[in-house]
């Protein structure tokens, strides 16, 4: 096991269960990665696949490799397929515009603000979840309200700081939303990144509630102003921004 490489996630065990549910599938059958499991070798771990599981088609990606030390490529996979009486399919590559789609272009994308184009390749709106935890209020007392979100998942990854249109998804119902994610460098010296949406035409209490936040267009990178006065006009200007975006009547 590679425990020296540990990638920020895309999505967490219940995100991708979730997403997997959307697709109509009839079972997801999850296999702990114990120690014992890395060691199989490619050939082993179908014959576990096919013995205890039944599988009779394997589908991998075009670029993917399993068993210990991943030595072992496709025809390989094929072969031992064919001892099995298991069929092995390659799925082909996805490119777009000469780039391959992959987990570590989305990334890539998420860390530079580029939430539009990210969506685009994952064919849904990246969200993160969470917990809605106590803040500062320092946004209430200049008219926008926040609620700051804890996520549930904390390895999963965090897109670049900045302003970003939003939705917001409480107790399942949508509300448009403005998210600031960063060090909110004009009220505060720390260091601690905080994620705090303000929900658009809402003004319940929902301190501990879960919440989920669908990124949907990048607004501006995160900056320090002279004032709270300069902040706040900031501010106006970007939830007008915001309203635009969503689509929602500008007030």
């Amino acid at each position: 096991m590679q425990t020296d490489y540990q990638p920020q996630l895309l999505s967490c065990l219940h995100q991708k269960t979730d997403l997997i549910s959307q697709l109509d599938a009839d079972y997801c059958f999850m296999l702990p990665f114990t120690r014992e499991l890395s060691q199989l070798s490619a050939r082993e771990f179908m014959q576990v696949l096919q013995k205890h599981y039944h599988i009779q088609v394997l589908v991998i990606g075009y670029d993917h490799r399993f068993g210990h030390n991943r030595t072992e490529g496709f025809e390989d996979y094929c072969r031992y397929g064919q001892e099995l009486g298991m069929e092995v399919i390659r799925a082909k590559a996805l490119v777009e515009d000469g780039v391959s789609i992959s987990s570590s272009h989305i990334r890539n994308l998420l860390r530079q603000g580029a939430v539009h184009e990210a969506n685009r390749c994952l064919g849904y709106e990246y969200y993160l979840d969470g917990t809605v935890t106590d803040g500062y209020k320092v946004g209430r007392k200049l008219g926008f309200p926040t609620a700051n979100l804890l996520p549930a998942c904390p390895e999963k990854l965090i897109p670049a700081e900045g302003v970003y249109a939003v939705y917001t998804y409480v107790q399942g119902i949508r509300y448009g939303g403005m998210l600031n994610i960063g060090h909110r460098p004009t009220v505060n010296n720390g260091t601690n990144l905080s994620i705090e949406v303000n929900i658009l035409d809402f003004s319940e209490n929902i301190y501990r509630k879960q919440m989920r936040i669908e990124f949907i267009a990048f607004i501006r990178s995160e900056q320090r102003f002279d004032s709270l006065e300069q902040l706040t006009a900031q501010l106006k200007a970007d939830r007008e921004q915001v309203r635009k975006l969503l689509q929602m009547p500008v007030r």
